[in-house]
């Protein structure tokens, strides 16, 4: 019984996690008519090598030295040291960190590949990618083995030093005898084994051994790289010629920096666009999303365009020449996950989340303005303003009367008091007819008497003196 399990996977991100997904002996098939979905096979890998896996982890093929007979002296272990330290070469595969490292036979297989080798770099990082510039900055001969430290090692420097604090006083007053940078080492570690002792080899012949690792040989950055790569990869790189599927490293050793970058959205898919040449010049525009070239589009004077769009890299990079995504005959169903990019030109846009069963509906699903609609809302209804009463005369005030002019207030309540008294005496009058209403209250408060102006304060220091004008 074969296990599966569906994983999310974003467009532009399968060759990042191929790597990662290698090393559990998975196998993988992306379902169609758009739908990403990969399908999961837990059913370990057949060989060693893992099967469809990346070549730079695959195994090597085994070097032919002529290795002398005669076990290494003294000035033998001298050569190898002064020639060796500090020697600069170039990486041919991914160097993994860790004090492990990895084991190389003299002649022989390498230890760990496939898998293992996956493993390795994902458990413990990366020193070096393949085509980097390594340095070997510690050489040591054992009995049956020579151990190559690169890039500083795995190890940290005068690591039994650091421990240990000299000074007097107090245990505060004491410091560490070699200061701790806080930094991890990030070198990695080769170790080249002997069937039963280090013969008496000479510096050639030890790099002539390392050769499936680290290439000695004098090499431009973009030979080095290229040395790494499938032969028709190589003389794509090296014709300047882009393929879809390409790693964002292979365009710049390729074509180099483009000469203009725009950052776009396609749906909901962020890439950069690489734009290369310039007219009458073939253009070309390189879209990358992630790590990888998933477009090519080539524009040519005088020539409809060109587009791009199939992976050519992703079989090249594999040992058995396949892609890696290949298709499973085991059963499976095909499952829209939630990262599933649609076209926003052609696809309408997925419904928002509900609670209701299929095919249920509810009274608030019909239209408010239905007579007879039994919402909360009800029917849409006109909006209807308050008036505007602003500028009313009943709520308009002089803020700065005239003097010259009579007061408005003021005329206002004086009519209105003259009614009122005239109301009072018809409404009061007795039966014999005595209209006089002068020593009855008229029930009602009397106006306030008008408001004189204020007069100025007069001075008490200065009596002789005139007094100023009344305003």
């Amino acid at each position: 019984m074969v296990r599966q399990w569906l994983i999310p996977l974003r467009e532009g991100s399968v060759s990042n996690r191929l790597v990662m997904l290698a090393g559990l002996g998975l196998g993988f098939c992306l379902a169609a008519a758009g739908q990403q979905v990969i399908l999961v096979n837990t059913a370990p890998a057949s060989g060693t090598s893992g099967g469809s896996i990346d070549r730079r982890y695959s195994q090597v093929e085994p070097t032919k030295v002529d290795l002398p007979k005669q076990p290494i002296d003294a000035r033998g272990h001298q050569d190898i040291l002064r020639t060796l330290v500090a020697e600069q070469g170039f990486a041919m595969r991914p160097l993994p960190r860790g004090k492990k490292g990895i084991f190389l036979a003299a002649n022989g297989k390498l230890t760990p590949s496939g898998e293992s080798y996956v493993n390795e770099v994902t458990t413990q990082g990366l020193s070096a990618k393949p085509g980097d510039r390594v340095v070997l900055s510690n050489v040591r001969i054992d009995k049956e083995k020579i151990i190559f430290d690169i890039n500083g090692g795995p190890d940290h420097k005068h690591e039994f030093l650091r421990h240990i604090q000299v000074g007097m006083g107090s245990p505060n007053m004491t410091n560490p005898v070699v200061q701790d940078p806080g930094q991890e080492p990030v070198g990695a570690r080769i170790t080249l084994s002997f069937a039963k002792y280090v013969p008496d080899v000479t510096p050639a012949q030890v790099k002539a051994l390392l050769a499936p690792l680290i290439s000695f040989d004098m090499k431009t950055p973009v030979q080095a790289y290229t040395d790494t790569l499938p032969p028709k990869l190589k003389e794509a790189i090296l014709s300047h010629h882009v393929m879809v599927g390409m790693s964002t490293d292979m365009v710049l050793f390729a074509m180099g920096q483009p000469e203009s970058k725009s950052r776009e959205v396609e749906g909901q898919m962020p890439f950069e666009e690489w734009i290369y040449g310039h007219p009458p010049q073939d253009v070309q525009f390189v879209r990358v999303n992630g790590n990888r070239v998933i477009r090519v589009e080539v524009a040519k004077l005088g020539q409809p365009l060109e587009v791009f769009t199939k992976d050519e890299v992703e079989g090249l990079m594999t040992t058995d020449g396949k892609p890696v995504l290949a298709s499973v005959t085991h059963d499976q169903h095909t499952i829209e996950l939630g990262d599933v990019h649609r076209n926003a030109d052609t696809q309408a846009p997925a419904a928002p989340p509900t609670l209701r069963a299929p095919g249920e509906q509810l009274p608030d699903d019909k239209d408010s303005n239905t007579p007879g609609t039994m919402n909360r809302e009800g029917p849409m209804k006109p909006v209807i303003f308050p008036k505007d009463t602003t500028n009313a005369p009943a709520r308009t005030v002089d803020a700065h009367p005239d003097a010259a002019k009579p007061d408005a207030a003021k005329k206002d309540a004086g009519t209105a008091d003259a009614a009122a008294k005239d109301k009072a005496a018809t409404d009061g009058a007795d039966d014999s007819g005595n209209s006089d209403k002068s020593d009855k209250p008229d029930g009602k408060p009397q106006a306030a008497p008008a408001a004189q102006p204020a007069q100025p304060p007069t001075s008490d220091f200065f009596s002789d003196w005139p007094q100023p004008a009344t305003m």
